[in-house]
């Protein structure tokens, strides 16, 4: 029977990942809530956030701040790379059925792998931890990670950050009232192709942000895109489409089936996590804390 620091450092651990998972998993809901888009690339701009934050890691390498630095300028540039799909490629598929969405965002992630692996190979790189978050604190008789430490307290303030945005900013409701009815919004004078450019870009940031924060806990590799939106997907079936708690709900209980069902099964892991998202689209399609798309009368 595992001891008690075990358990505890083993909880830590799957919470930590869930703070990265939930960052991804934000922006796939966001995008998906308000413009309908299943995007399928969106790990994909996960994983050109993490290969961007050791770019300028290495460029900046001398410097003190380069982790920090890199924090910065990644995700923003994984925006303007989305951006420019959506403006140029994506905004003419929102009219299509999910299936031509899906196979058209597919395309993406091939063009992406490809470019990956020209850009930076096909080796496994890393980025090290910034020296103020290196090492571990001591629990009991364990250790944990102070960089999942920072990750345990950055991922909260950025859940309270973006329910801040989205229901006490003028843009976060118009945003939620895009998502209900675009038309009606268009009527009053919104611009929708640009609010909705803007809505990709955003959660295309987020996901770039989580790539960023998650470069420094795993190796970097092509195909990493693909396993990180697989759990993003189950993340926001779980919670429920377009529900920011639903999302931070569905992260946490990935992260703790990961955590302790290696404990359990090592060989049978995986299972757990699909079986859950199969018991939940079973007795509540619309996820724990979605809400259905078709009220009963």
């Amino acid at each position: 029977m595992p001891d008690f620091s075990f358990l505890l450092v083993q909880f830590l651990n799957g919470l930590s990942q869930a703070m990265t998972l939930f960052l991804i998993a934000a922006g796939l809901s966001l995008i998906f809530g308000v413009l309908g888009i299943l995007n399928f690339a969106h790990g994909s701009l996960y994983m050109l956030g993490a290969y961007f934050t050791f770019t300028v890691v290495r460029l900046f390498q001398e410097d003190a701040a380069a982790f920090w630095l890199a924090v910065l300028i990644a995700p923003v540039a994984v925006a303007l790379v989305s951006g420019a799909i959506e403006w140029l490629l994506l905004r003419r598929l929102y009219a299509r059925e999910h299936l031509y969405q899906l196979l058209f965002t597919y395309a993406i992630v091939l063009i992406i792998s490809d470019f990956v692996k020209f850009a930076w190979g096909t080796d496994n790189l890393s980025v090290s931890r910034p020296a103020v978050l290196a090492g571990a604190v001591r629990l009991f008789t364990r250790y944990f990670a102070t960089y999942d430490v920072f990750l345990l307290i950055a991922g909260p303030c950025i859940a309270l950050g973006l329910w801040l945005l989205l229901t006490h900013t003028h843009w976060g409701k118009t945003i939620r009232a895009a998502a209900v009815d675009r038309e009606m919004l268009a009527a009053l004078g919104v611009n929708v192709p640009r609010l909705f450019t803007t809505v990709f870009v955003f959660g295309a940031w987020l996901g770039g942000l989580g790539g960023a924060l998650a470069a420094p806990r795993a190796s970097l590799y092509p195909g990493m895109d693909v396993e990180i939106i697989v759990e993003s997907f189950i993340v926001v079936v779980i919670g429920g489409i377009g529900n920011l708690w639903g999302t931070v709900l569905g992260a946490f209980v990935l992260g703790q089936v990961n955590a302790f069902g290696i404990l359990l099964l090592p060989r049978f892991a995986m299972v757990f996590i699909y079986a859950l998202m199969a018991i939940v689209l079973i007795t509540r399609p619309w996820g724990l804390l979605g809400k259905p798309l078709v009220q009963a009368r």
